[in-house]
């Protein structure tokens, strides 16, 4: 069976963004519920929080360094027997260095771990300790400390019988675009692209 994942954040409403683009929050609406939502942090506003609550069955998050709401620093849930781990990323200089997103993985004793803070969209994996990163960018696109895509965008992750597909959506010109698409099989403990 096959397991949707919705992974989004870094919205910063109402702060920096009014609003989700009406074309990302159609087409997010259209396909919900999502078997798991995965929000990296930055909601700012409770009422996105209460929003993204009602987009999956299960769904995951953590306070960003902008949030002044009484949310998790980090959080771990498992797919299958996956330990995935979610942490907001700030503390981590430079934004985004994995090196030091894989030690916070290695606390937590996950081997994927979920990450916001760049509002650039990345996944990668750290060849040294077998971490898996991904990070969906912003989903209003607005700018962060570090820049960022300046383009929302957001990632789907499909995941069967150990292999994740991820589809990195980016809103260019308002039409919502696969910009990318990866296929990694999780194996004995490594990450092997397809």
């Amino acid at each position: 069976m096959e397991t949707r994942v919705l992974v989004i954040g870094d919205t910063h409403i109402p702060d920096r963004a009014e609003r989700v683009d009406k074309v990302i929050e159609k087409y997010i609406e259209d396909n919900k519920p999502y078997d798991v939502v995965v929000f990296t942090g930055d909601f700012t506003d409770p009422w996105v929080v209460e929003w993204v609550k009602g987009l999956g069955r299960r769904v995951y998050y953590v306070r960003g360094n902008m949030d002044y709401l009484s949310l998790p620093k980090t959080a771990v849930f498992q797919i299958d027997d996956i330990v995935i781990g979610v942490h907001h990323g700030d503390g981590v200089y430079p934004r985004g260095n994995t090196r030091q997103l894989s030690r916070i993985a290695s606390r937590l004793g996950v081997k994927l771990l979920f990450s916001g803070h760049t509002h650039s969209p990345f996944i990668k994996v750290d060849e040294r300790s077998m971490v898996l990163h991904v990070n969906p960018g912003s989903l209003t696109g607005v700018w962060g400390g570090g820049g960022g895509l300046m383009k929302p965008s957001f990632i789907e992750l499909f995941y069967r019988d150990r292999l994740f597909t991820f589809k990195l959506y980016v809103l260019e010109k308002k039409l919502l675009e696969t910009t990318s698409v990866k296929r990694i099989l999780y194996h004995s403990g490594s990450w092997i692209q397809q």
